[in-house]
Formats: C-alpha cells, structure tokens, sequence
C-alpha cells in the first residue's frame, strides 16, 4: 500500500493498494450513514464496434447473481438493511453505488466486491433485463427528447465515433448478446487498477481503508489495454437534421458543437460561458429570450460536457411545431451575439458567485461529496480540487470567456429537429 496523502478542504484521504486499486475516503459525522461509490473505467466507449450496448446491458445484471451468490441471496442481503443498489454506465465507467448505516458498512462493501468482481450472470436474468432495455431503447425510439439528442450526437461524433454510438445500443445489438459476450467484457475491462473506491460517511478513516484492502486487496486482474479515442474537430459548416415523429405534439431541437478536452485550460471559461448562456437563473440568456420575452419554449436551456476528449456543448428546447425555426433562428441570433460581444462583467460575475455558491449545496450529502471525489479522480484534478476551485472561477477573464464564445460560430453548429416537423428544406437529412 502507498502512503496516506491528505489534503486540506474536505480533506480526503487517498491510497493506492498494492493491485492499483485507488481509495478515497471522507469521514463525515452528520448521520450516522455511509454512501459507498465504486468506480470501473468501463463504459458505454469500450463497448466493441458491433456491440454497441454491451456495458449498458453488463451494468444492469452484474447484480443479479454472483459464483457465491444467488440474486435472491444478494436482494434479501441488501433489502434486510434497507439498501437501494445503483448500478449505472456512463460513457467511460460502470459505477456500482449505494448508502447504508456505519455499522453494515464492512459486510455490504464485502457484497458490493463480490458483484463487482465475481459476476456469474444468470441466464434467467440476463433475458429479464434484456427485455427491460429493449423496452427502454423503443421508449426512446419514440421520444422526440431522446431522438434529438442521439440525433445530435451522430452529427458531432461521426464515423463510429464511440461518443456518437447509443449507450444502451439497438434492440438488435442487445438479442443478439449472450452471457459468453458479457462475462468476456467483464474479464477483459474490469480490473483493479481500473477501480476507484470512494467511501464518504460515518467510519473512520483507517476502517474504510483496511476494509477496502481485505475486499480487493487480493484481486489480481491484469490491467486491460487503453482504448484510443479519437479526437474530433470542429464542424467546418453548418449541418441540420430532421426526425419527423408526425404523431407526436411538441418538437425538440438539439443544437451543438464539439469543444474541448476536460484537461484544456479553458474549461472554467467555457464553464462560466455556458451557464450565462442557458444554465443561470431560469435558463441564461436563452431562457430570457426564448422563454420568458418570447414566449415560444416550454424549456429551453444549454449543457457543456468537456470529457476525455473533445466535448459537446449543446442547446436543448422543447417547443410548438409551428416555433421551431423561429426558436432556431433566435438561438443563432443569441449566439452571434456572443460571439460578436462576449458577456457583461455582471454576467459574468453573477455566473462566478452562482457556481461557487453552488459547490457547497453540491458537497452537503455523502452521496454528493462521493460523486464530485469521483469526479476529481477520474479526471486528476486533485484532491484539493474543492478547496482551488473558486480561485480557478475567479481567475477567468472576460477576455478568457470572449475566447472561449467566439468558438460557438452558428455557422458551424449541428441541428437537430425531431417532432412533428416538415423535412421540407432542401440539405435535411433524414
């Protein structure tokens, strides 16, 4: 085991076992609980070119039963304390995470080991849950929502792009995976030096590590071979996209670039950007616009996503079919606007003290300070990183944030329509 490292702000505690396990853990004494997070760089982008949804499908029956343990043993175990286990894929890990009183902490991370480690994917089960996420892909299949922003992300995250794949993959990827695939996923992708442990709530710090060591100490899974992401570049021209759902009563656009790395410098600028542009308040200036003055969105609102390699920020709004290009041209209106001028000083000052004044609200859970520890990790941002981070907010400039706008050129941006929309423009992909 690696020394002990404590930093001051929350002041986590990080060690890395002998097998590259890395844990992390915050004694907290609010309640007399304890949330567990476990963290597997595996996710939805390591899914193969022909089995997109492979890691969705894993997350959801890696649960269901283990080589000591039947899914009826793992549900009375877990029901019997009261614990609601989430399991859940995001695009580069499969997290397996849950709350449970301080003194079932040492038995439940034992059970949570044996789920991650040692799954045996019962065929019963993996028919249940493959017929729960092919009902879930055709609930998106027929939602205007969902369609939008897979529609969007194809565009941005061509050619196969792992960014640009469904998570959950297609109702066909998903019958034709069998437990062999699954279990082969889970030995080539899961390992300890992969595995990050965060343990946040009322045990002590030396309890949380010696009992993560006796869990995993003992797990000796080569590590798998890195994936290469591809970077992408940003659009040259503008590309639009039209999914007519003609039975449906409202349309939503998704509108949006590629941007940058979670490692570029720039990330608190374009952080700051985006939350003037559609987080702050009831949506940022294109909630003012299109919502409030114009009256032509039942939401309206903007995400920025930086992630390993380039990633998006994109507009979503939720309007009348008869609003669509009206709302479109008023988001290319606000955006040249941005280009053009950039943000006020008290734009961007009300963005500072919005997401510094947020942090606390974001640290008052165990559950909370165990997701932004993950976070950290993930991307190296320090175990300080709570402790730097209004200094990082503010440290931008105003000519830092003009910068980091004029790279949202509507010109270039990618527009999806889905809805009860006429493809009636010529250079509408269908």
């Amino acid at each position: 085991m690696m020394p002990l490292t404590i930093h001051a702000g929350l002041a986590p505690a990080r060690v890395i076992l002998d097998n590259g396990v890395v844990v992390i853990a915050k004694h907290t004494s609010t309640t007399p609980a304890v949330t567990i997070n476990l963290n597997v760089h595996s996710g939805s982008a390591h899914d193969p070119q022909d089995a997109p949804g492979a890691f969705h499908l894993l997350s959801k029956v890696i649960d269901r039963g283990t080589t000591t343990r039947s899914t009826d043993e793992i549900a009375e175990e877990l029901d019997s304390r009261g614990i609601a286990l989430t399991t859940g894929v995001t695009r580069h890990f499969c997290s397996v995470v849950c709350s449970c009183l301080a003194e079932d902490f040492e038995p439940v991370l034992a059970l949570l080991g044996d789920i991650l480690m040692s799954p045996s994917i019962p065929d019963q089960e993996l028919a249940t849950r493959k017929g729960e996420v092919i009902t879930a892909i055709r609930q998106d299949e027929d939602s205007p929502a969902v369609r939008a922003i897979e529609g969007l992300m194809a565009l941005l995250y061509p050619d196969g792009h792992p960014y640009g794949r469904r998570a959950k993959g297609t109702v066909e990827t998903v019958q034709g995976l069998t437990r062999a695939q699954l279990m082969r996923r889970h030995a080539e992708r899961f390992a300890p030096a992969d595995l990050a442990v965060v343990i946040v709530g009322d045990v002590a710090v030396d309890v949380a590590m010696e009992t993560t060591a006796r869990v995993f100490g003992n797990w000796r899974t080569p590590p798998p071979v890195p994936i290469a992401l591809p970077h992408v570049t940003p659009s040259s021209h503008r590309r639009r996209l039209v999914i007519p759902m003609m039975n449906k009563s409202q349309a939503e656009i998704a509108y949006g670039f590629t941007t940058i790395t979670r490692k570029d410098p720039a990330h608190d600028a374009f952080r700051l950007m985006n939350n003037a542009l559609g987080q702050y308040a009831l949506g940022g200036r294109l909630g003012d616009s299109i919502r409030e003055r114009q009256g032509m969105a039942y939401y309206v609102g903007s995400s920025f996503e930086a992630s390993v390699v380039e990633g998006p920020l994109f507009i979503r709004a939720g309007v009348s079919p008869t609003n669509v290009d009206r709302t479109i041209a008023s988001i290319d209106e606000e955006l040249y606007r941005l280009v053009q001028d950039g943000l006020t000083e008290k734009e961007l000052t009300e963005s500072r003290q919005y997401l510094i004044g947020s942090l606390p609200r974001v640290l008052e859970t165990n559950a909370g300070i165990a997701t932004f520890l993950q976070t950290a990790e993930f991307f190296e941002l320090g175990l300080d990183y709570d402790v730097r981070l209004p200094d990082l907010l503010n440290a931008v400039t105003l000519a830092d944030v003009h910068a980091a706008a004029r790279t949202l050129n509507p010109d270039r941006a990618s527009v999806v329509i889905a809805g009860p929309y006429e493809a009636d423009h010529q250079g509408d992909l269908l």
